[in-house]
C-alpha cells in the first residue's frame, strides 16, 4: 500500500468507522475531480477490464443531488499500475 495513502478515507467507508482507512493487502485508485475528489476506491479483486472500464459511483455530491452517480475512468497514460481515475461526469 502507497505510505502517502494512510489517513485517507475510502469510497463507501463510514467516517465513523473505528479504521475508515486503507487497509494493508488491498489496491486502491485515487479519484481525481468532483464530486468524490481525494477519495480512493477498492478496487481489490476486480478483473482487470473492469478496471479499464472505470466505475460509476453513487455519490450525493454530484449535479443530481442524493441517488445520483459520478462517473470515472482510468486515466491515461499510467506507469502501468492502477494510478487513478478521474472524473468524467454525473448522471442521475
Amino acid at each position: 500500500m502507497d505510505g502517502s495513502w494512510a489517513g485517507r478515507r475510502v469510497y463507501g467507508d463510514e467516517p465513523d468507522e473505528p479504521d475508515p482507512g486503507p487497509k494493508q493487502g488491498h489496491v486502491y485508485v485515487e479519484l481525481m475531480g468532483d464530486p468524490l475528489d481525494g477519495l480512493l476506491l477498492d478496487v481489490t479483486g476486480w478483473p482487470p477490464q473492469e478496471i479499464v472500464d472505470g466505475a460509476v459511483l453513487m455519490s450525493d455530491h454530484g449535479q443530481f443531488g442524493p441517488g445520483g452517480r459520478s462517473d470515472y475512468e482510468p486515466a491515461e497514460g499510467g506507469s502501468g499500475d492502477v494510478g487513478r481515475f478521474l472524473w468524467r461526469g454525473d448522471v442521475p
